[in-house]
């Protein structure tokens, strides 16, 4: 199971996580421009009516998308032909449990990695409602990505854990995607809490912009996650973002990547 995410987490010192949304744009574009720039593992994210644990910018973006109409079908689509043009780059899809249960977790989970996927984060199915979903992407060898946040206490962190695979993804601020960053003391004991816990890599994320703030969390932390800087970039360049985000993501790599 997770193959690629295990490679790739033990190949760098800390490694750079890119978040788009799926349907928002040049989709297929702007993954190959995260790729081209550097980023170790692509978050596509999957279009939601009601994204509850994101800011300002992916929520817009989830809008446009669906504005456009795409469809988890499109979804599933733009993953079979990522992994097609990048066999080795760990992808993992983001988003709300309707659209990955509402046919059923199993077709989900077979769709899903029929279309190399390596992994899923489902914000709103928590742990104690595993059953949901974590069974049928583990029968397909999909690693089932938890969330942890600065309120996962001691007492509920192993049951956050239990279950999780490919790596673990915590929440640096007790909010929304984009607004804001909790200081790099608060993250540092945060990640090193947890790895008294669990083997995995740790990836911090939310509010996390600039290559400055990225090599600060890439010093602790085993992976650095952007999405709504370069969410931002797609809705302010249009059918110029590749570039754009090509540019950023360069940069984010380097620094990420240097940090150490």
């Amino acid at each position: 199971m997770t193959n690629r995410l295990s490679t790739t987490f033990s190949a760098t010192r800390s490694s750079l996580v890119c978040f788009i949304t799926a349907g928002d744009g040049d989709t297929a574009a702007h993954l190959d421009a995260l790729v081209e720039g550097g980023a170790d593992v692509i978050e596509l994210g999957m279009p939601f009516t009601d994204p509850m644990a994101d800011g300002p910018a992916i929520q817009a973006a989830n809008l446009r998308s669906l504005g456009k109409g795409t469809t988890t079908a499109d979804v599933l689509r733009y993953a079979t032909d990522f992994r097609a043009r990048h066999p080795d780059v760990p992808l993992v899809l983001m988003g709300y449990a309707n659209p990955m249960v509402r046919r059923g977790p199993e077709w989900f989970a077979a769709a899903a990695s029929a279309a190399g996927v390596d992994g899923v984060i489902c914000v709103d199915i928590p742990p104690e409602e595993d059953d949901a979903l974590g069974p049928a992407l583990r029968a397909k060898g999909i690693a089932p990505i938890r969330l942890a946040t600065p309120t996962t206490d001691a007492a509920r962190l192993p049951q956050v854990l239990e279950g999780s695979a490919g790596f673990l993804y915590y929440v640096s601020v007790a909010g929304i995607t984009g607004k804001q960053q909790a200081d790099i003391a608060s993250i540092e004991g945060a990640v090193a809490r947890i790895r008294q816990s669990t083997d995995l890599p740790v990836a911090v994320g939310f509010g996390v912009r600039t290559p400055e703030q990225a090599a600060a969390i890439a010093k602790v932390a085993d992976g650095v996650v952007v999405g709504s800087a370069l969410v931002e970039l797609v809705a302010e360049h249009g059918t110029d973002a590749p570039a754009k985000l090509r540019e950023l993501t360069a940069a984010l790599a380097e620094a990420v990547h240097g940090a150490r």
